[in-house]
């Protein structure tokens, strides 16, 4: 039987899938594959239900900017450029010693160059725009010790779209602890608001309806191989059904050209089908240096293969303080229905110039920091009945981001960890 003084990857991988904690901000963008948009800000671990004694909260927030001129609004020859601002509040509470309600709740403000060439003049509504997000969640450990379901549910919303989401997990650790296996199922149900460039309103008959059905099943199987090894491979399926294609992405054709009137908006098939599976290795090299290493391989019936390898490397500089350097390759073929701007035929069934469906490689590299001391960074007195809080870790990262295509990206991203006895 093998024993670690580490925490479990494969726990935390496991946990990570419940619905009651992992929050589905909005319906997976339907032609992104590689992330490098609005990424999602890293939640921290989410706590056992038995750790009952405390109300966790993380303050999250993250500033991303990019630029390229491949935008997809133009036919491929745009600009890319835009920023996003993402303030969120996560809540673990505990109802009992086996029970936990959890909640998400945040914003997303974005202001896009892209999107403001819809109407094809600049300073128009649709430059910026806010998203809005609100999912809940509940877990529960069973009377074994070694199983947590899950049950969740939100929604979220923006100008041109409507979402709401179901889930359900369950996770069940060996009785020796050393190998885990976790299920989850999310289900979301999108209402989109048809959005048409200026120049084809009430000229192209607008396709493929305006509702959209995701449905992701995720499987994670973790060991402890060594007391410094530690594994897990994992897939997440996902069908989706709908308008998969977005309306204000504008094609261009070699018999038509390029001038304006002459294009149509992208049309990808109503069905898309997703089959990653992951490796990941946890490596405890010595009581101060960790090395995380990841590895995807991705592919769907819109004719994308794509390779993703992850490293990183926390490093102890002092007991209660972390450097961690990370570094992440992206490599996809191009779906089968991309070309960029004037290389489509008017013959062609599906077409988008949509360069996230391109043949691209990317790099990613970037350095994270925590601080986290046993006792807390500091303590203050809340309004909710003078009960004291305890500041309980600060963590940031930055990333810089570069693809082939010539788009690059910036991130900075913070948590603050506070805690309510």
């Amino acid at each position: 039987m093998l024993r670690t003084t580490f925490p479990s990857a494969g726990l935390l991988l496991a946990l990570m899938t419940l619905p009651a904690l992992v929050f589905a901000q909005a319906t997976p963008t339907p032609n992104r594959i590689d992330g490098y948009g609005t990424p999602s800000t890293t939640a921290p671990s989410p706590p056992n239900p038995s750790n009952h004694g405390e109300t966790e909260v993380n303050i999250l927030s993250s500033y991303y900017s990019q630029d390229g001129n491949n935008g997809a609004v133009e036919g491929g020859i745009g600009t890319q450029q835009l920023t996003d601002f993402t303030p969120t509040i996560i809540l673990n509470i505990p109802l009992d010693s086996v029970t936990r309600l959890s909640a998400n709740v945040g914003l997303d403000y974005y202001a896009s160059a892209s999107t403001d060439r819809i109407d094809q003049v600049l300073s128009t509504p649709s430059s910026s725009d806010t998203r809005y997000h609100v999912d809940l969640g509940l877990s529960r450990q069973l009377a074994d010790k070694r199983t947590i379901v899950g049950v969740g549910g939100g929604f979220s919303s923006e100008y041109d779209y409507l979402s709401f989401n179901v889930s359900g997990s369950w996770a069940r650790t060996s009785q020796d602890g050393n190998r885990e296996l976790s299920v989850a199922g999310q289900a979301f149900f999108d209402q989109v608001t048809i959005i048409q460039p200026a120049e084809l309103r009430g000229v192209q008959p607008e396709e493929g309806g305006t509702t959209r059905q995701s449905y992701n099943l995720s499987l994670v199987y973790s060991q402890v191989l060594t007391q410094r090894l530690q594994a897990s491979i994992s897939t997440e399926l996902v069908a989706q059904n709908g308008l998969l294609s977005t309306p204000f992405h504008r094609v261009y054709f070699k018999e038509t050209g390029g001038a304006l009137g002459t294009a149509r908006t992208e049309r990808l098939p109503d069905q898309r089908l997703k089959y990653p599976v992951g490796l990941r290795l946890n490596y405890y090299a010595t009581d101060l240096v960790q090395l995380r290493g990841y590895y995807r391989f991705y592919n769907d019936n819109f004719g994308i293969t794509a390779h993703t390898f992850e490293l990183e490397a926390p490093v102890k500089v002092t007991p209660f303080f972390v450097l961690y350097p990370f570094y992440r390759y992206h490599t996809q073929t191009a779906a089968d229905y991309f070309a960029p701007y004037l290389a489509h035929s008017t013959t062609e069934q599906y077409y988008t110039s949509d360069y996230d469906l391109a043949d691209f490689s990317a790099n990613k590299v970037g350095l994270g920091l925590r601080y986290s001391p046993v006792y807390g960074i500091g303590r203050f007195k809340t309004p909710f009945g003078g009960r004291v809080a305890k500041f309980k870790a600060v963590d940031i990262r930055y990333a810089y981001y570069r693809q082939s295509t010539g788009l690059t990206a910036n991130l900075i991203s913070a948590d603050l960890s506070f805690v309510l006895p």
